[in-house]
Order: C-alpha cells, then structure tokens, then sequence
C-alpha cells in the first residue's frame, strides 16, 4: 500500500518511510553493504566531508561494490518508495539512504586506446597517484578530495583546460545506472544525447559509476604560489588583466590571483598561483607576475597532486562557495576588490564574527573564448552554452568563506550572497555581466542551468524526460541543481 503523509501526520510516519527504504536493502540480496546507524563506523561515514557544515545524517548507507550493486540498489529503493519525501536517496543525503560508492574506486590506464578507466566512487587525488608512475595524466580536478563524476557532471575546470577543454569535454563514455536500475554506457555511438546532457547537466539524469576518459602523457609541471603583500594588489591586478589573452599563445600556461583574510590573526594574503602543464621554468608569459614585489616563492617543478595540495581551501570549517563570471576588465576587479575588503569589514565589525578562526578568499583566474571550441574538436558538445560568450575572454571568481562556529552561518552567508549580488549588479551596469555560473563552485541559491541558455535547459529537461520517465532524480533525489526547478 502506498502512502505519504499530509502534514499534520508527518511526523509520525518519517521514521517508517526511512526504516522502510533501509529495511528494503536489508531484505534484499545486497543485505550485508547496508550500514546503519548502530555500526561503529557510521558516524565515521557522516564526518566524512570536506565542511563541517555539510555532513548529512541519513537512515543508513548503501556501499555497493559495483555498479551492478548501484543498479540493483536503486531499483530496490525505487521500488520501495511510498510515496513519502523521506524514502530519498542520494550521494549525501539527509535522513533517507546515502548511496555511498567510495568502494567503486579505481583507476586503469589502456596504452592501446590511451585512455583512463575511472570507478565513480574515485577522488581525483588517488587518479594523479596511480598515474603519475606511468608518466600519464588526464584533465581533472584540482582538490584531492573531489569526486571524479562530481566534478564532470558539473564541467570539470583543472590544469590542462585551456589546450584540452573542459574535464567533461575529455570524456569518451560514461557508464550510468538510470532511475529503473538500467545500467546504460553513453557516448558518441551509444546514447549520445544522454552523454552530452551528463556534460554539465548535474545529478539530473542517473548515478555515474565508471568514465572513460582521454589521456596523454604528462611529465612533471612546473609551478607554485607567490606572495605578495597586498599593496600590490593594484599590479596583481594588471598582471591577471594582460596574462588572460596571452594564453592564446601559451595555452599550457595557468594564473590564479588570490586575496585571503585570517579572521584569527587578522592578515591580509595576496598571492599569484602559477602552473606550466609543460614543465617550463620561468616561462615568458608569466614576466609581469615575476615583476611583482614578492614576499616568497614555492615555484618548482613538482607534480599534479602536489600542485593543488598547496592551493586547497582549509579544510574542517563551515564553509561557502560562491561564484561568478564576467569579462576581462580592469572595473570588475577594482570593484571587486573593495567588496572584498567590505566583507572583511562586516566580519571583523564588534557586530561580526564570532568564531576565533575563520577566513574570506578570492580567487580569480581566466575563463577563456575558447574553452566553448576546444571541446568540439573531439567531436561532442557539452551543454554548458560557453559558445555564446562571443570572442570575449572573461575571469571566473570564486568567492570561498569558512569559519568555525554555527552561530555565524547566517552572517557568512549574507556578506557571502550581499557581495556576489552586488558584483552582479555592477558587472550588468557597465555590459560586462556573464549568464554562465560554474555549476562546481555554486552556492545552492545559485542557478548555474539557467545560465546554460533556453535551448541548452530545454534539452537538458528533454533528455531527463527520456531516460528518467517517473522523475526519480527530479523527486526522490535531493541536492544538487534540478532542471524541473531552474
């Protein structure tokens, strides 16, 4: 019998609705990859996410270890659905069944196809480890901590985006269990409508259990950060300005400018990240950065994973991302860089901050013309609508704040949102406003399938028709972006 609760009797019936989905796995032949919240590692399982604001509680956790476990699990939880909005599942979900798939994780590299083999549940950190003996690289993420499918489904910016287009663009084949437990491989000769629609288009369309992804050969990288103290700023600035349209000439070449307050010890940061995927030292493209006064240098030949590990964000706080884009112009960033300094402001303020720890940064690099035309030239199209950026070379801003105590979520978020907002504004007063939101970096009230065009949004709604009939990823599972609501 099916059934879902008015309001007035919700309450009583949440907790069976969620024993019901748990207890459907229990009952079923995949009864010993279900953990509930009795086993000594299930809060270890909860804990185990990047912000400390983040971590879900669901009824359990399915663990397949395969994708035909993924399969058979979401056609059991499918099936056992009642109708109630707590009988969810999802890769973090609350209350309902986390879908767990850090069991679906390995990386093989096919010298005859060049290509890699990559399980759903991997982390971009353990791809670079098992690749960097083989002298092997493909384009992905820049976290360790980052999981593979998340990242393409989401575009996938990383080192080598300027030469080889986004992650996504580097995608031969997704294998992908859909909402009636289908296993389905999608790629230019099987299904390509669904494997554009997963370039880009979210968790809107099923659960990625394995890709394949193109290859080629990597030796060391060269790179590092700068410091800078912040009265140079104004030269960062310009360094970033002139760097952006170089990269048609160096497209192996990486800038990523940084401004950062520790709430704690009160310092303001300005640094200059810099990465050349070709190994070259000092590389001409990158003159006037080396220009600025600096405060240090880690510049040095090193690898992919040593690389981002110097760039990640602290871990282990409540945290906030936040972004957006816009053209190359020297307004944007002189603007920017007062609401950076307002939001420290407001933070900092007798009224602001109570955590003793917590930290505002700004990160921009360039988001070229050409990342809409060097996808194509494998052939697939993802549904991003990068093309319409129309010649123009534009900046990616990734507004990132963490602190400590849950007392400050409301303020973060305000001077978070406020001063993304206010950018927006300015960026549509002077002409130099961008639709496009990068989908990896967005807050949740953001909107980055709006930003993909009409006719991207529609195909994209089109294809969750097709391959989710019964709305399973539109209503059963939580988070995410959904195209029925964008």
């Amino acid at each position: 019998m099916r059934f879902c609760p008015n309001p007035r009797t919700r309450a009583v019936f949440q907790h069976i609705c969620q024993q019901t989905c748990c207890t459907a796995l229990l009952n079923s032949p995949l009864f010993l990859r279900v953990i509930l919240g009795s086993s000594p590692n299930f809060q270890q399982l909860v804990n185990a996410h990047y912000a400390t604001n983040t971590p879900l509680r669901p009824a359990c956790f399915f663990r397949p270890q395969s994708s035909e476990q993924v399969a058979l699990g979401v056609s059991i939880l499918v099936e056992a659905n009642d109708g109630c909005p707590e009988c969810q599942f999802a890769i973090r979900v609350e209350g309902g069944v986390t879908i767990d798939l850090g069991l679906l994780n390995s990386t093989v590299y096919n010298e005859e196809t060049s290509t890699v083999s990559i399980m759903g549940g991997t982390r971009w950190g353990d791809v670079y480890k098992t690749l960097k003996p083989l002298g092997i690289a493909v384009p992905g993420g820049r976290a360790d901590t980052v999981g593979v499918g998340g990242l393409l489904i989401g575009g996938g910016l990383s080192y080598y985006a300027n030469e080889h287009g986004l992650a996504c663009d580097n995608v031969v084949s997704f294998e992908v269990v859909l909402s009636e437990g289908e296993i389905v491989v999608a790629g230019r000769t099987s299904h390509p409508d669904l494997s554009r629609a997963l370039k880009g288009g979210g968790n809107n369309l099923g659960i990625i259990t394995r890709v394949e992804l193109r290859a080629f050969q990597q030796g060391p990288l060269w790179g590092g950060l700068i410091g800078h103290n912040t009265s140079s700023i104004p030269q960062q600035i310009n360094a970033l300005l002139n760097f952006t349209p170089k990269l048609a000439e160096d497209p192996r070449a990486q800038l990523v400018t940084i401004w950062q307050h520790n709430g704690n010890s009160k310092a303001n940061f300005a640094a200059s990240g810099l990465q050349h995927t070709l190994g070259v030292e000092n590389a001409p493209i990158f003159d006037e950065c080396f220009g600025l006064p600096q405060t240090f240098s880690t510049l040095r030949l090193t690898d992919i994973y040593d690389l981002m590990m110097e760039t990640a964000p602290p871990p282990g706080k409540r945290a906030l991302f936040l972004t957006l884009t816009f053209e190359n112009d020297a307004r944007v960033l002189n603007h920017l860089q007062r609401l950076h300094e307002e939001t420290i402001g407001v933070a900092s303020s007798t009224d602001g901050a109570k955590s003793e720890d917590w930290h505002i940064i700004t990160f921009m690099q360039p988001f070229l013309s050409r990342l809409g035309k060097v996808g194509g030239k494998t052939g697939d199209r993802n549904i991003l609508g990068l093309e319409r950026m129309d010649k123009k070379d534009h900046l990616l801003f990734l507004f990132f704040l963490a602190w400590g105590d849950a007392a400050d979520d409301t303020l973060f978020h305000n001077i978070g949102y406020g001063s993304v907002e206010k950018l927006k504004e300015y960026t549509r007063e002077i002409e130099l406003d961008s639709d496009f939101v990068y989908m990896n970096y967005a807050g949740r009230d953001q909107n980055p399938l709006r930003g993909y065009g009409e006719d991207n949004l529609q195909f994209l709604a089109a294809v969750a028709a097709k391959y989710d009939p019964i709305r399973v990823f539109q209503t059963q599972v939580p988070g995410g972006f959904k195209v029925s609501t964008a």
